[in-house]
């Protein structure tokens, strides 16, 4: 690999409507968007920086430009591991590597990454957090028959009850991003098994996960905010059933990749889920969504306009990346 040129950009994107969790609620999605380019082709990548982490876009970019001799030199996709924490910026990086590889070797990166030839896969599609009248509506309007509900306080048995009323036929996956107390959880669960609900997403604080050692059997507890990368796998592995794995904490397909295999090697389930960003952002996380056994990258239907030539999604189901976006063969 020769001389590439790094070229970095802060998006900041709308969204139709609010999307509120149990820590707070935003309004647009901020993005940070990297271009690498050599010999005519070009690479895109762009991640979400996050804030429960003590990320911000100028943090991020800062963290990007920090290396930009060695990445310019041209850095491989191996060595930007050791060179970048896992977090946002790495992401962005090792996502437009992959997508630069893919121009200049004319390969599509499901190839480069020995990955099964990409198809439609069933997506959640996330109702915020509100009232329980409120979540019901947005769940009759929502066109999948996998439900993903964002909970967090005293009506949270009564949000799952009015979504599964409307919405009888749905599964459901119920997120409390770290919201719920240890005393709450049992009969949470016990109710929710009878609900529709099929997995329950970090319910305590990081760090508080040994609390889930003798969780209760009914629905299987996923892990999020707790996991970061691969070396997180075996320590999860005895708390929960599954994880939950996402390319902006990975820090890219890279290891995200990592994070899929080690997650098997230990029994545990796998769901590929996403921050709340454009199909730019989403397109790895379809590719990588061909191992898993749930997939959350319902991010763009959230923004109020998507990248050009973005995803396809129809009937809760999206589409592998097009030509014109992520991950193909050819020069851009």
């Amino acid at each position: 690999m020769g001389h590439l040129r790094l070229e970095t950009d802060h998006i900041s994107s709308p969204l139709r409507a609010a999307f509120a969790i149990s820590r707070g609620s935003k309004t647009s999605a901020e993005t940070v968007r990297v271009r690498l380019s050599e010999d005519g082709n070009a690479g895109r990548g762009e991640s979400v920086p996050y804030g429960r982490y003590g990320e911000t876009v100028q943090s991020v970019l800062e963290e990007i430009d920090a290396v930009r001799v060695q990445i310019e030199a041209g850095i491989t996709r191996e060595a930007l591991q050791s060179l970048m924490k896992p977090g946002a910026a790495r992401c962005a990086v090792d996502c437009a590597l992959w997508d630069l590889e893919a121009k200049k070797t004319g390969k599509p990166v499901w190839q480069l990454a020995g990955l099964p030839e990409p198809a439609p896969v069933e997506t959640a599609l996330t109702i915020s957090l509100d009232t329980p009248d409120a979540m019901a509506a947005a769940a009759t309007a929502a066109p999948g028959r996998l439900l993903k509900l964002k909970l967090g306080g005293a009506e949270d048995l009564a949000r799952i009850k009015a979504v599964h009323e409307a919405r009888p036929e749905a599964r459901l996956i119920a997120d409390a991003n770290e919201g719920l107390s240890e005393a709450d959880l049992p009969g949470l669960v016990k109710a929710a098994a009878r609900l529709g609900v099929v997995l329950i997403e970090q319910p305590f604080p990081a760090g508080k996960d040994a609390a889930l050692m003798r969780r209760p059997g009914a629905v299987a507890i996923c892990a999020d905010e707790s996991a970061h990368t691969s070396a997180d796998i075996q320590t999860l592995a005895r708390n929960y059933d599954a994880v939950n794995v996402k390319l902006d904490k990975a820090g890219g397909l890279t290891e995200a990749l990592a994070m899929v295999r080690a997650a098997r090697t230990a029994g545990m389930g796998v769901m590929v889920g996403c921050m709340v960003a454009g199909s730019l952002s989403m397109a790895p996380a379809v590719l990588l969504a061909q191992l898993a056994d749930a997939a959350d990258l319902d991010g763009p239907l959230w923004l109020a306009s998507d990248i050009e030539g973005g995803l396809v999604y129809a009937e809760g189901r999206v589409s592998p990346p097009g030509a014109g976006l992520w991950g193909w063969g050819g020069s851009r």
